[in-house]
């Protein structure tokens, strides 16, 4: 189990990569979050998708099959999953946020997170099938 755990890791590893790099440019470059003066916005956008994308991600690797369409979680796991989201899109709005340097997204930025998390799934799920295909078990 450690040595199919350990090849997983090499696996899957970069797909979050790929998409930590992705907020990173959209951030940087699309929303010109690239100084000082707009850290707090580079750092909202970058909280918010790197917390809704590895709460995703349970769902996308609890299972083998596609995750909502074909294998749905217990009802407490997509409570959680869900309350955990919502609470992350929240606290860059909130006291909170402002008081651990955080800041309100613009509503432009949300159209891009969304296919920011559906590519991610969308990724993830064919890792998990190549993998599949390629060692011909899941964890």
């Amino acid at each position: 189990m450690q040595k199919t755990l350990a090849v997983f890791m090499v696996w899957i590893g970069p797909t979050s990569s790929i998409f930590d790099i992705t907020t990173f440019a959209l951030m940087w470059y699309v929303f010109q979050a690239n100084t000082v003066a707009h850290e707090a916005l580079f750092q909202s956008g970058w909280f918010v998708e790197g917390l809704l994308s590895q709460t995703l991600v349970v769902h996308m690797l609890r299972t083998q099959k596609i995750p909502f369409i074909q294998s749905t979680a217990a009802l407490p796991v997509l409570l959680t999953t869900g309350f955990i989201m919502v609470l992350g899109l929240y606290i860059p709005f909130s006291p909170f946020g402002e008081m651990i340097g955080l800041q309100p997204l613009p509503i432009e930025y949300f159209p891009w997170l969304v296919l920011t998390l559906v590519s991610y799934c969308i990724v993830a799920q064919l890792m998990k099938q190549f993998y599949i295909k390629r060692f011909g078990n899941w964890l």
